[in-house]
């Protein structure tokens, strides 16, 4: 008869705790989700291109105090849920966050640029998101060559799910003054 595996589901403070005694360094791309340490994939030039086009593009929020525009931070979505978008807007907070990552309450969006990781942000990631209650996700989809919009979480999946393609423009749910189109997302 086989015996069951034992796993363990790490928590957020058991990653810190990592970084802590150098068993993880602090610039490691690792993230958690449902418990388990994932290695992020590598940031190629396309990809990184985009997170930069989004940051450009939220700068506004941060001149104006409305939000802080985080890029590849963790947001700590519960006990075994610490991922790493690459582009989070969440509540502006004087210390910047100086005391722990945002979490659900804090976070307006969030942003996956997606290349070789399509499958696992939008399969793995965005319910995660869902799940989470955070009110709206993108996800850039390089290789489809488009924009991935997903609002309104309810018992954890996104009920309003669109699709933008160049030449189109869209704004997140939260500021709505702000426009872009979709072509500066993508480059």
């Amino acid at each position: 008869m086989a015996m069951p595996l034992a796993v363990h589901r790490f928590t957020v403070a058991d990653l810190e705790r990592m970084v802590r005694a150098g068993i993880l360094q602090e610039d490691e791309r690792v993230e958690l989700l449902d418990g388990q340490i994932v290695e992020m994939s590598p940031i190629n030039p396309p990809h990184s291109s985009c997170v930069n086009r989004l940051t450009r593009l939220l700068a506004p929020l941060l001149a104006s105090r409305q939000a802080t525009v985080t890029i590849q931070n963790h947001l700590v979505l519960g006990p075994h849920q610490a991922p790493q978008p690459d582009v989070a807007v969440v509540r502006y907070r004087a210390d910047g966050y100086r005391a722990g990552h945002p979490g659900p309450a804090d976070t307006f969006l969030v942003v996956e640029v997606a290349d070789s990781s399509l499958a696992k942000d939008r399969e793995r990631k965005i319910p995660l998101y869902a799940r989470s209650g955070i009110p709206e996700a993108w996800l850039a989809n390089l290789p489809g060559d488009a924009l991935e919009i997903y609002r309104e979480p309810r018992e954890g999946t996104y009920t309003d799910v669109r699709t933008a393609r160049r030449g189109e423009t869209v704004s997140p749910l939260a500021f709505p003054n702000l426009a872009f189109r979709v072509d500066d997302i993508l480059g």
